[in-house]
């Protein structure tokens, strides 16, 4: 007997150090891929983000041409290139030529600011003080630039964080799209290899819902961030087109950006309605109406995202709205995608686990009327 007890004692001594070797070989591979696979991480989660939402569109342009994936592929990404870095290169060199003009202007003390009108003075609280300020920069302006020289050092240093980190989100997503172009030339092979994982990780039955749904997840919300961003650029160069505002195309396209990028129209709106009260000899009322409607295009997108998130998504769509909101605030517009298809799988595993163990016979029901 106390053979036995020796041997299972060396039998289980043997087998736990083997397992225990092989957990830490396991997690020393998993630490060093991370590791490796850490800076590129952003790259790739956006280029499947943008496969996933783009395959329809390439299912639809292999066929035409007659099912070569990687010219369908190409003709995606050199028209997502055009559309989206063609115009951030031309507004990217217009506004470094309006920063240098502006620089020498100022420089060579050229810049001349017309008296205030009388009236400001008289607006309510904020009238006096900027009706002074405005005085001030009439009569004198490097003076008066000079008592705002720490607020303007800090506008200054924010403006260059908040362009440094525009032209790098930019930059960011046009390698995402080239690298959801390769993605998309093998579209239907990973596809595949998706549903493995998930038949893998969740059974053949669950893991094929769970597949469906994460892709109907990220198309759905796709569509509310992008497909919201391109109607509200529309809807402000509308405006801009009938208010007569200078560059409006070039403005609209910045909508678009900011809209993409998930930052407030404000930054454009703003400007353009001081620019129509301030800049132009349009009446009252057309610079009302003018008012009125961008400030109601610039918030549209909060009425638009919730009827275009969770379509075709078997989940209801405040648990998509959800997800989305908290995605972006713990993980930024990263999250947006990812939080939104996580929260919705959660739900439907979830609602599955409910279903299953609901009493299938009516025993239940009556036992509680009792």
């Amino acid at each position: 007997m106390q053979t036995d007890t020796e041997t299972l004692r060396r039998i289980f001594s043997d087998d736990l150090m083997a397992v225990m070797i092989r957990l830490a070989l396991v997690a020393f591979v998993v630490v060093m891929c991370a590791r490796i696979f850490a800076p590129f991480a952003t790259v790739v989660f956006w280029a499947l983000i943008l496969a996933v939402s783009l395959y329809p569109l390439q299912r639809g342009l292999a066929a035409r041409f007659g099912g070569r994936q990687g010219r369908a592929a190409t003709v995606i990404v050199l028209f997502g290139l055009l559309l989206i870095g063609l115009p951030t290169v031309i507004l990217g060199s217009s506004f470094a030529g309006y920063v240098h003009d502006t620089y020498q202007a100022f420089k060579n003390n050229t810049v001349v600011v017309p008296q205030p009108d009388p009236d400001v003075a008289h607006w309510p609280l904020v009238g006096e003080e900027l009706y002074e300020a405005w005085e001030a920069a009439a009569t004198d302006l490097p003076a008066f630039l000079e008592t705002l020289q720490p607020q303007l050092t800090n506008f200054t240093r924010w403006m260059l964080s908040l362009a440094a980190s525009t032209v790098g989100s930019v930059f960011l997503f046009l390698g995402s799209l080239i690298v959801s172009g390769i993605i998309l030339a093998y579209g239907e092979s990973g596809s595949r290899a998706m549903l493995r994982i998930f038949s893998r990780l969740a059974g053949p039955t669950r893991g094929a819902k769970l597949h469906k749904l994460s892709t109907a997840t990220v198309r759905s919300v796709a569509t509310g961030v992008i497909g919201v961003a391109f109607i509200q650029a529309l809807l402000m160069g509308i405006g801009f087109l009938l208010a007569d505002v200078y560059a409006a195309g070039m403005l609209a396209m910045i909508v678009l950006l900011l809209g993409i990028m998930q930052l407030p129209v404000i930054l454009v709106s703003l400007p353009v309605i001081l620019y129509l009260w301030f800049g132009t000899d349009a009446s009252t009322l057309s610079n009302t109406v003018f008012t009125v409607y961008l400030l109601l295009a610039g918030v549209s997108d909060g009425v638009l995202k919730p009827i275009l998130l969770g379509r075709g998504v078997d989940v209801p769509m405040p648990v998509i709205l959800i997800g989305a909101l908290g995605g972006m605030v713990s993980a930024g517009i990263l999250g947006l995608f990812v939080g939104a298809a996580l929260l919705a799988a959660g739900y439907q595993i979830f609602m599955e686990w409910v279903d299953d163990a609901a009493p299938d016979t009516p025993e239940g029901s009556t036992a509680v009327s009792q």
